[in-house]
């Protein structure tokens, strides 16, 4: 019976030893598996950036819309400052051979049509002889000697009024410069 007795100590020995071991060779930065409260935060992070994202496509896109339909007469409008060109050169025109009837009538309809298209949007660049060059708003189509001193690099003459749909130049106005 001793060598039974021997022979389970032995055994329960080795158990001992086997488990100080398996303790010991355990490494101390084993990843632990995340808790369902990290999780959770995680996931709630995450859907709070998509709806953010979201939030802002929808901003975005309805931005273009607006911009859309803003200039989506551009192309008629630039079609109709041809017209409104003419109509500012036959009331010239009128004026100077002085038939008082034909002028009142071209007139009116010269205001009509800038009316509506100024309630669509239209605006002239207003610019005067003396303003200062801006090529955000001015095409300069040729340069003269100034006249004076204080015209040097500024407009000396309007040649052609420019025109702006809401805040978009849709045609500068084109002018002389003094040098």
């Amino acid at each position: 019976m001793s060598e039974n007795k021997e022979f389970q100590e032995d055994e329960l020995n080795l158990q001992e030893e086997s488990n100080e071991n398996v303790e010991n060779n355990q490494p101390e930065n084993v990843a632990e598996t995340p808790s369902a409260e990290e999780l959770l935060a995680d996931e709630k992070d995450r859907y709070i950036r998509l709806f953010a994202e979201f939030e802002n496509y929808k901003k975005r896109t309805t931005k273009e819309k607006m911009e859309f339909f803003q200039y989506a007469n551009q192309d008629m409008m630039i079609s109709m400052l041809g017209v409104l060109d003419d109509f500012e050169r036959a009331l010239k025109e009128i004026a100077k051979n002085g038939n008082e009837a034909d002028l009142q009538g071209v007139e009116l309809i010269y205001q009509k049509l800038k009316t509506k298209l100024t309630e669509k949007g239209l605006k002239p660049i207003e610019v005067k002889a003396g303003d200062d060059f801006n090529v955000d708003f001015h095409e300069a189509i040729t340069q003269i000697p100034a006249p004076s001193e204080e015209l040097k690099g500024k407009i000396v003459d309007v040649v052609e009024t420019g025109y702006q749909l809401h805040d978009r130049v849709i045609r500068f106005s084109k002018v002389v410069t003094g040098n």
